[in-house]
């Protein structure tokens, strides 16, 4: 009789667990934002199975990887994720694919937890996420009981919780990368050319309103197609990246960096006068003449071309008459070719580049 109580309340209990683990996928299906996602799925697992410790472990250099920091606004996320390099994860997990229990030896497993608290563990339980096929992390869930999660005991409800996760990630991801796409240039990452008007357009008034300063800088590659006929459009793509984290680097959170169209680059600088602009566009300059770009062993050369309008200017009455007084001061560099006399000198230092490549 004993025996069969006991079997009937192990069902109830499996049920229960079944019910438990029901309410976290059906709370996290419907979620179409990386943020959102974390946050309510480690919340749920803690307050639903009342486990002490509950955090993502995330490869380096997977496709989300690169996620995690541009996640640190959210307190939860800044001590329930942490990343792992690729080699370190698979030699403790191997290529399993199914949840790996552990309560000896735990120290190695330490590596998995994340730097900005302190834990009491003495049993472990890693189940591997993934996305479009290929692991990239795991959940884990941690207990200061030696027996929650025993080697032996049965995975198949964690399991199936592991593989709604990577269900999601793969849904929010494809969200996500339509919505950076709408919003971003897809080569260079940067503010595409709608979402630079918009901004542009609150930067103005917002300057007019308060009277402060702001400038704008127009900028573009010079002898940007001779590159491109001689190192390829690959080579080009390379540059345009370059150029564009080039700006990020060196302009302040504050500033807006966007790509306009083709070689073309808009920075929008809030509280910045014409001599501060003048004066970041020069270091820009100088930096890039100094720092080429070294692909496959050659360097090659960067330059750019600047115009700047800044308030106030009584010329200047609306944001479209703001970017076209940038473009007019651009053009009239690209006339005068500040950087070099003729097209004859970019030539030759691209053939000299190919020639004789950057060791």
């Amino acid at each position: 009789m004993n025996e069969i109580n006991a079997i009937i309340q192990r069902l109830k209990d499996n049920e229960e667990i079944a019910r438990k683990f029901h309410e976290v996928e059906k709370k996290i299906l419907t979620i179409l934002k990386y943020k959102d996602l974390f946050e309510v799925l480690l919340l749920e697992i803690k307050n639903q199975f009342k486990v002490p410790y509950a955090w993502i472990s995330m490869i380096e250099k997977s496709e989300i990887s690169s996620l995690i920091e541009s996640l640190d606004s959210s307190d939860i996320l800044k001590e329930h994720i942490n990343t792992i390099d690729r080699t370190a994860f698979k030699e403790l997990t191997g290529n399993y694919s199914k949840p790996l229990l552990v309560n000896e030896d735990l120290k190695p497993y330490f590596k998995l937890l994340p730097p900005s608290r302190s834990y009491l563990i003495k049993s472990l339980a890693i189940a591997p996420i993934s996305l479009d096929g290929e692991i990239i992390g795991s959940l884990n869930q941690a207990s200061s009981s030696k027996t929650r999660f025993e080697p032996g005991i049965d995975t198949s409800l964690l399991e199936q919780l592991a593989s709604k996760v990577s269900l999601c990630l793969s849904n929010v991801t494809a969200h996500e990368k339509l919505e950076f796409l709408a919003y971003h240039d897809p080569l260079t990452g940067l503010l595409n050319r709608r979402v630079m008007e918009k901004v542009l357009n609150r930067e103005f008034y917002r300057a007019q309103r308060y009277s402060s300063a702001l400038s704008l800088a127009f900028l573009d590659l010079d002898f940007f197609k001779r590159i491109n006929d001689n190192f390829g459009h690959e080579r080009g793509d390379d540059i345009l990246k370059y150029v564009a984290d080039t700006l990020v680097s060196m302009s302040r959170d504050s500033d807006i960096v966007a790509r306009f169209a083709g070689d073309e680059f808009i920075m929008i600088l809030p509280e910045t006068d014409r001599r501060k602009a003048d004066f970041l566009m020069n270091r820009i300059q100088v930096f890039l003449r100094h720092n080429p770009l070294n692909v496959e062993k050659i360097a090659i050369p960067v330059t750019i071309s600047c115009g700047i309008a800044s308030t106030p200017d009584k010329d200047i009455d609306n944001p479209a008459m703001f970017l076209k007084k940038a473009d007019e001061m651009l053009y009239e560099k690209k006339r005068s070719r500040a950087n070099f006399p003729d097209g004859a000198a970019i030539s030759k230092i691209i053939i000299l580049s190919v020639s004789q490549p950057h060791l």
